[in-house]
C-alpha cells in the first residue's frame, strides 16, 4: 500500500508541477514557491523510493508539512488577488455576494492551491508510522526491526 501512495505522490506532484508550469506560474516570487517546492518534492520522493532510509522517511514528512503551509498561503494569496480584482470590476461588492463571486472566479482559482494540501496529507500519512523510523513490537521489552 505505502508503494502505490508513494506512486501517487510523485505522480501528482509532477503532474501539478507540468500544470503550473504550462500556466507559466512563474511570473513572481509567490508563483514561484510552488513550483520550487514540487520540485523538491520529486527529489525528496525520489531519493527516499531509492534508498529507504529513515533520513528520508523525515525529509518526506518535512517537505509534506511544507507542502500544507504553502497550500494554506496559496489558497489566502489566491482569494485576495481574487478579490482585489473583483472589487475593482464592481466596488459595490460586499459581504456574500462578494465571497460567491470570488470563490467562482475562473482566475486566479482560489481552492487550486488546495492541491497542495491534499498532497501533503498524503504524504504525511504515507510516512504516518513508517517502520524505517517507528519500531515495532513483538513482545513486552522486544523491538523487531
Amino acid at each position: 500500500m505505502r508503494s502505490l501512495i508513494l506512486s501517487i505522490l510523485f505522480f501528482g506532484f509532477f503532474g501539478t508541477a507540468a500544470e503550473l508550469l504550462f500556466l507559466q506560474h512563474i511570473g513572481s516570487l509567490w508563483e514561484l514557491i510552488p513550483v520550487v517546492l514540487i520540485g523538491v518534492n520529486l527529489i525528496i520522493i525520489t531519493w527516499h523510493a531509492i534508498t529507504r532510509h529513515p533520513a528520508s522517511v523525515r525529509g518526506v514528512q518535512v517537505v509534506m508539512g511544507l507542502c500544507l503551509i504553502a497550500g494554506v498561503t496559496g489558497i489566502v494569496l489566491h482569494y485576495q488577488s481574487s478579490m482585489e480584482f473583483k472589487l475593482e470590476i464592481n466596488p459595490a461588492l460586499t459581504g456574500w455576494a462578494l465571497f460567491w463571486a470570488v470563490m467562482s472566479a475562473k482566475t486566479p482559482p482560489a481552492l487550486a492551491p488546495g492541491v497542495m494540501i491534499q498532497l501533503g496529507l498524503l504524504g504525511l500519512a504515507y510516512s504516518y508510522h513508517h517502520p524505517l523510523v517507528t519500531p515495532t513490537f513483538k513482545n513486552e521489552g522486544e523491538v523487531n526491526e
